[in-house]
């Protein structure tokens, strides 16, 4: 079982997940939705793709960007389609 919390919210928690360069990626369907809000910002990884971010709202405090997620990954990242990974302060524990 993996699990994320921030701000003493639990954002995500699974029993299956990926790990990728020392990140956990969590299905899609493990994330706590409410503390979700989708960002502008985009990064590009030269064999994952271009991510996309979520930034996380918690009981009025905001983490920009804490979350991560590759929609259409290169053909050697296919694995973490539909997973959300974390950092900037989030807690990763499994």
């Amino acid at each position: 079982m993996a699990q994320a919390t921030w701000n003493g919210a639990v954002i995500a928690n699974s029993d299956t997940f990926e790990v990728v360069d020392g990140n956990v990626y969590f299905p899609e369907s493990a994330l706590d939705r409410r503390y979700f809000r989708p960002s502008p910002t985009t990064t590009v990884c030269g064999w994952k793709g271009t991510a996309q971010y979520y930034t996380l709202v918690v009981d009025g405090k905001e983490n920009k960007d804490a979350a991560w997620y590759y929609a259409s990954p290169k053909d050697a990242a296919k694995n973490i389609a539909s997973h959300v990974a974390f950092w900037k302060g989030v807690t990763v524990t499994r």
